[in-house]
C-alpha cells in the first residue's frame, strides 16, 4: 500500500475542545477542556498546535467547528468481525435461559463459529467493513478487533485475514487485531482438549505471528471456559513472539484471572464482573487496566464489577462496547459509555477517558493516540453538542458530524 500524500496544514477552531491531555488535566477538570480553542493539523496528519483560538497561527486555512470536539473514540474490546445472527438465543436469554445452557445446546460462540465456516474471507471482510463504517459515524477512530469465532486453525486464519483486509482500507479506523486463541472448544475438539490447546499454542500462534496478523493474544478464562494454566501457556508463548496478552477474566466466576493478568503483565483484564480484593490489588500493583463492558453485563442481567474498589486501588478504567452477536449485540461505544455512567457509576469524565487516553494506553498506543495534544495523531470527532456530558447520555443515535483519522476525513455529514 502506497503512503498517502502529505496533507496541507489546516487549523480548526472549536467552541469547546476536550483534549483528554494529561498535561492539561486538573482535579476540577480531568479532561483538560478548553473553551474557544483550536488546533492545527500538520502535513503528517499530527496535531502541531493546541491552544486558545486567539493563538492559532495566521496564514493557515481555518475551519470553524461549532460545538464540541473530542479525541477520536477508541473501542478497546470488540468481536466486530462476526457474521450471521444469534437473535433466537437472545430471545431465549431474555426469557430466562442461562448463557451456559445455551452454549451447551450448540448456541453461543459455537453458533458464530458455524457462521464463519459458511462465509468466505471476502464476505467476512465486507461485513466488518460496513460495521466499522457505522462505528466511525459514532465518533470511533480506533478499534480493537478480535478473532475467536473461527476456533479451528483454518477459520481463525480466515477471520484474521478478513480483519487485515478491512484494516487496509483508507476509510477504515485504525485497527488493532487480536488473536483470541482460546475462546471455546470447537465440537470436534471436545474429546481432545489438551491436543487442541497444543495446536493453538505450538502451531497456529507462531504462524499468526509470522504473518503479522495480530498484535495481541487473548483467552477466555472462566469456570466453564479455559483455565489459568491454559491461558498462561498461550500468553507465555505469545510473549516470545512479541505479542502481549489481554484476557477475558471474571465474567461468570473468579478463578484467579485478575491475578493471572497481573502475573503476565497483560495490557488489560476485561469483564471483571467477578473479582475479589486480591485480584483488584494485583491489577493495581501490576498496572493492568480494567476493561469494563457494561453492554454485556446489562444483556446478561449481571451486577457490575467492583468499580469503587478498582477506582480506589488506582486501576485504570477502560470502557468498551464488547461488540458481539450474543452478549453485546451493539456497534455503539457511546451506548457503552452511557451504561458505564448509569449502571457502573463512572463519572462522565471517567467514561470519556476510558474511551480515549486510557483506551489508547491499554492498546499500546498512548504515545500516538487518545488525546488532542501536539505530536499525536490528529484523530478527532466533532459533534453539534454543547458539552461533553451530553455525549454520555443514552441518545441511541449518531451524534458525530465530522470524524478524522490522522487529519483525513473518515466521515462528514451536514448538520
Amino acid at each position: 500500500m502506497t503512503a498517502p500524500a502529505p496533507l496541507e496544514p489546516r487549523a480548526y477552531r472549536a467552541r469547546r475542545l476536550v483534549t483528554c491531555d494529561a498535561a492539561r488535566a486538573t482535579a476540577d477538570d480531568p479532561l483538560g477542556a478548553l473553551d474557544d480553542a483550536g488546533f492545527v493539523v500538520d502535513e503528517r496528519g499530527r496535531f502541531a498546535f493546541v491552544g486558545a483560538a486567539a493563538d492559532l497561527p495566521r496564514g493557515v486555512p481555518c475551519t470553524e467547528l461549532d460545538g464540541l470536539v473530542t479525541p477520536g473514540l477508541i473501542d478497546a474490546h470488540t468481536h466486530a468481525a462476526w457474521v450471521g445472527s444469534r437473535h433466537v438465543e437472545y430471545a431465549l436469554r431474555m426469557a430466562g435461559a442461562d448463557y451456559r445452557a445455551i452454549a451447551d445446546a450448540g448456541g453461543g460462540i459455537v453458533a458464530s463459529h458455524r457462521a464463519v465456516a459458511e462465509a468466505t474471507e471476502a464476505a467476512i471482510a465486507d461485513v466488518l467493513t460496513a460495521r466499522l463504517a457505522r462505528m466511525v459515524r459514532l465518533g470511533v477512530t480506533t478499534c480493537e478487533v478480535k478473532s475467536g469465532y473461527g476456533l479451528t486453525p483454518e477459520l481463525e486464519l480466515r477471520q484474521l485475514s478478513a480483519i487485515a483486509q478491512a484494516a487496509a482500507r483508507d476509510d477504515a479506523p485504525t485497527i488493532v487485531p487480536t488473536f483470541l486463541g482460546l475462546h471455546a472448544l470447537p465440537p470436534a475438539a471436545r474429546a481432545d482438549r489438551a491436543g487442541y490447546v497444543d495446536r493453538v499454542v505450538d502451531v497456529l500462534l507462531p504462524e499468526i505471528a509470522a504473518r503479522g496478523l495480530a498484535r495481541y493474544v487473548d483467552a477466555y478464562v472462566d469456570a466453564n471456559a479455559f483455565t489459568p494454566d491454559e491461558a498462561t501457556r498461550l500468553a507465555r508463548r505469545a510473549a516470545t513472539l512479541g505479542l502481549p496478552a489481554r484476557l477475558h477474566v471474571g465474567q461468570f466466576a473468579d478463578v484467579g484471572g485478575a491475578e493471572l493478568c497481573a502475573e503476565l503483565s497483560a495490557h488489560a483484564a476485561d469483564h471483571l464482573e467477578h473479582v475479589g480484593p486480591r485480584g483488584v490489588d494485583a491489577l493495581a500493583a501490576a498496572g493492568v487496566a480494567a476493561g469494563l463492558l457494561p453492554v454485556a453485563s446489562f444483556t446478561l442481567g449481571q451486577a457490575p464489577p467492583p468499580v469503587e474498589a478498582l477506582r480506589r486501588a488506582g486501576v485504570a478504567l477502560v470502557v468498551a462496547s464488547d461488540a458481539n452477536p450474543g452478549t453485546a449485540p451493539t456497534e455503539s461505544l457511546p451506548l457503552a459509555l452511557a451504561l458505564a455512567v448509569r449502571l457502573y457509576g463512572l463519572t462522565p469524565a471517567e467514561a470519556l477517558l476510558g474511551a480515549t487516553r486510557r483506551a489508547a494506553a491499554c492498546l499500546g498506543l498512548g504515545a500516538r493516540k487518545g488525546a488532542i495534544a501536539a505530536g499525536l495523531d490528529a484523530d478527532f470527532a466533532h459533534y453539534h453538542l454543547p458539552h461533553e456530558i451530553a455525549l454520555v447520555q443514552p441518545w441511541g443515535t449518531e451524534l458525530a458530524t465530522y470524524v478524522a483519522r490522522k487529519g483525513r476525513t473518515l466521515y462528514s455529514r451536514a448538520r
